[in-house]
């Protein structure tokens, strides 16, 4: 037995919303990037506390975030019903004028209505 239409079409709508997250962060597009994210939504980055809810995404992008410009390419995107995993690599410059290459993967979970109710980002840079 094939697996039913609807988890076909809500796995394709999953993978569609993980890319327009990279598309609209890379187009400075703040007011649709928060549409992606459920309101109570936790993110998960290195070097920052848990940024919760949209009034924080929103300080976090706009203003506290230490990218200036750049564009993420996405090598790999794996769902799995509500999760989504994904590696890819961002180039860009940050706001000191740096330039930056590096490897990500990030792991989003989506609630019942399709948003992003969580995502972890892990960075490929020497820490230890």
């Amino acid at each position: 037995m094939g697996v039913p239409l609807t988890a076909v079409t809500d796995q394709i709508a999953r993978e569609q919303r993980v890319r327009q997250y990279y598309q609209r962060v890379d187009a400075h597009d703040l007011t649709g990037l928060l549409d992606l994210f459920a309101s109570d939504a936790v993110y998960h980055r290195p070097g920052y506390a848990p940024l919760v809810g949209r009034e924080s995404l929103k300080r976090f992008y706009g203003e506290e975030r230490a990218i200036r410009e750049g564009s993420h390419s996405v090598s790999a995107a794996v769902l799995d019903g509500d999760r989504a995993a994904v590696h890819g690599e961002f180039h860009g410059v940050l706001k000191d004028g740096r330039a930056v290459s590096l490897r990500f993967a990030d792991f989003f979970v989506f609630n019942d209505q399709g948003f992003f109710q969580r995502r972890d980002t892990f960075f490929f840079a020497p820490m230890v």
